[in-house]
């Protein structure tokens, strides 16, 4: 049978994506990743392939509150991942959105970090 997992049309998403979004040192790339119970966020440096900040729903201060992968969760990661990331030193991101669609909770993360101080 010539079936096509969902899997397999997530990465195709994925590399779709990585083809236009690059991360530079004046603009790195803030990947966001959902997953059945947490989220995950981070900045990297595609030049140099480093991660500058990273946040996910399992750090001390959010696991106390029990932050899952839904809106509520996404809105108060977005807070206070922009929080950590200003003071990294980081403002100005290019968002990748790791093959999810840009609604739900990928768009109310994006719109928090917004709200918290990043530009995109």
């Amino acid at each position: 049978m010539n079936t096509i997992r969902k899997a397999d049309l997530l990465q195709k998403r994925r590399w779709r994506i990585r083809k236009k979004v690059k991360g530079t040192a004046e603009r790195p790339r803030l990947c966001v990743r959902f997953t059945g119970k947490h989220v995950y966020a981070q900045v990297i440096n595609d030049d140099t392939g480093t991660t500058l900040v990273f946040l996910s729903s399992l750090d001390g201060e959010l696991r106390k509150k029990k932050l899952s992968s839904n809106i509520a969760g996404a809105k108060e990661l977005g807070n206070v991942f922009a929080g950590k990331a200003k003071a990294a030193g980081v403002t100005q991101v290019v968002f990748d959105r790791s093959g999810a669609p840009y609604h739900g909770k990928v768009k109310v993360f994006a719109d928090a970090a917004r709200e918290g101080g990043l530009s995109f």
